[in-house]
């Protein structure tokens, strides 16, 4: 069994991991990771490709790290200020950013107003964007508990998005990430964790993570949160280990980066970090545009978070 250390760390590198894998086959057809890497076990599939170096992290873990390094310089949750490292990372031109943040973050307002004044007039912000970039703060608050995880895990979807069902996906993926921590099953606590959902969505989250689901019934693309976080669930579901799980989420195709990112951090918090593979996490690395051009390897992601898990 994985110690909570080896699983804390696994949530954040595994989701650095997915992304990174993922990326090249984003809005690519289903199954064209395994058409490509037919072989479990067998190498290369860090390959780099629609503009990314093979193992570089994209926007999901970029926006990670900026959260981690927030929680860890501020001792806790400052909204102002990790609303204005995103900023700073979107006036950067990195080389992928999702359009709904892009408007929230380059739009002038207040950090406080700028995702709700966003949704009033486009009332389109149920996209996986703060999904995403949840593994470091969900190893962070996991010792405090369900409620504040889960709100903690609102908040900070709330910064860039303003419908409430992107808040919600969010927290029902940081409880699951806190629940795996322990040692237990987070698919078996999905009903535990559902019944802390806002009433107004817990209807449709308990439809797309019930066991029967499959990335076939979805109504929406998987770019938006409910697919989103339902396909990273059923490939952990579905799977018996971190790499299998990684390979079936790519293999959904779609928003391929975001679904394998989320799905790393969840069969991450499971497996532990040592069911990663290596031939994954050497060639890792994440650019920080804004940052004075600093470019974190794995080593650096396992250093933050050890300091998320305290």
């Amino acid at each position: 069994m994985p110690t909570t250390t080896a699983r804390a760390l696994g949530a954040v590198i595994g989701s650095a991991v997915g992304d990174a894998l993922g990326a090249p086959f984003e809005f690519g057809s289903e199954g064209a990771f395994s058409a490509r890497f037919p072989a479990p076990g067998a190498g290369g599939e860090m390959c780099g490709g629609g503009g990314w170096e093979p193992g570089e992290a994209t926007d999901d873990t970029q926006m990670a790290v900026l959260v981690a390094e927030s929680l860890l310089e501020h001792d806790g949750l400052d909204l102002p200020d990790v609303f204005d490292r995103f900023r700073r990372w979107a006036a950067a031109d990195p080389k992928d950013i999702g359009l709904q943040t892009e408007a929230v973050l380059t739009g002038g307002d207040p950090w406080d107003l700028a995702a709700a004044l966003h949704f009033q007039t486009s009332q389109r912000a149920a996209g996986n964007g703060a999904l995403m970039r949840a593994a470091p703060s969900a190893v962070y608050f996991a010792r405090s508990g369900r409620a504040a995880t889960m709100d903690a895990a609102r908040r900070l979807s709330a910064l860039t998005h303003g419908d409430r069902a992107a808040w919600e996906g969010t927290a029902i993926l940081h409880d699951l990430i806190r629940v795996a921590l322990t040692g237990a099953d987070p698919l078996a606590a999905l009903p535990d964790t559902l019944a802390a959902v806002h009433p107004g969505h817990h209807a449709r989250y308990a439809t797309v993570l019930a066991p029967d689901w499959h990335p076939d019934l979805a109504t929406e693309f998987n770019g938006a949160v409910w697919p989103c976080l339902a396909s990273a669930v059923w490939s952990l579901r579905t799977t018996s280990s971190f790499e299998e799980a990684l390979r079936t989420a790519v293999d959904l195709g779609g928003d391929t980066d975001t679904v394998a990112a989320v799905t790393g951090a969840l069969a991450g918090a499971v497996h532990g970090v040592t069911a990663v593979p290596t031939r994954w996490t050497d060639p890792l690395h994440v650019p920080l545009p804004g940052f004075a051009d600093r470019v974190l390897s794995t080593a650096d992601l396992t250093g933050l978070a050890l300091r998320l898990h305290g």
